[in-house]
């Protein structure tokens, strides 16, 4: 559904909220080696969402990356936003790009309601929430 540039700015944006409690900066090098994301290619997808104020990058030798607001204050959409924008949420499940309401594709009602839901659902999760689901086990990930 969403690109691996999105997935990759997912996962990191959940471990540097999970080491957000520490206060420090998390550098390049531990992100991408923790998570096997190709480090350039990772730098450039954090790099745009500390241009989207999502993160705040800091060089030097304590430098790194830390969060531009509290973990609760950043949902899972806000992230797919800046890297996917958010039109995956209105195209076709088919991919007819003549799709809407009024000309509808064979299972246009039935995926309008599946976005609908898969929408809400990134809208209403916050990295806190998924850094505790982490925490607590509820997942299947886990985090050093």
């Amino acid at each position: 559904m969403f690109s691996r540039t999105c997935h990759y700015a997912l996962q990191a944006m959940i471990y540097i909220a999970s080491k957000s409690k520490d206060s420090s900066n998390v550098g390049l090098n531990e992100i991408a080696a923790e998570l096997s994301i190709p480090k350039h290619f990772l730098s450039k997808v954090l790099q745009t969402l500390v241009k989207h104020k999502l993160l705040v990058s800091m060089k030097g030798p304590t430098g790194g990356f830390s969060l531009a607001k509290s973990p609760s204050e950043i949902n899972m959409v806000d992230i797919i936003e800046y890297i996917d924008g958010l039109d995956i949420f209105n195209q076709c499940g088919i991919g007819f790009k003549a799709c809407d309401d009024e000309n509808p594709c064979p299972i246009h009602n039935e995926y309008k309601e599946v976005r609908f839901r898969i929408r809400l659902l990134f809208e209403n999760k916050s990295l806190e929430e998924l850094v505790l689901d982490v925490e607590k086990g509820n997942s299947i990930i886990s985090l050093p």
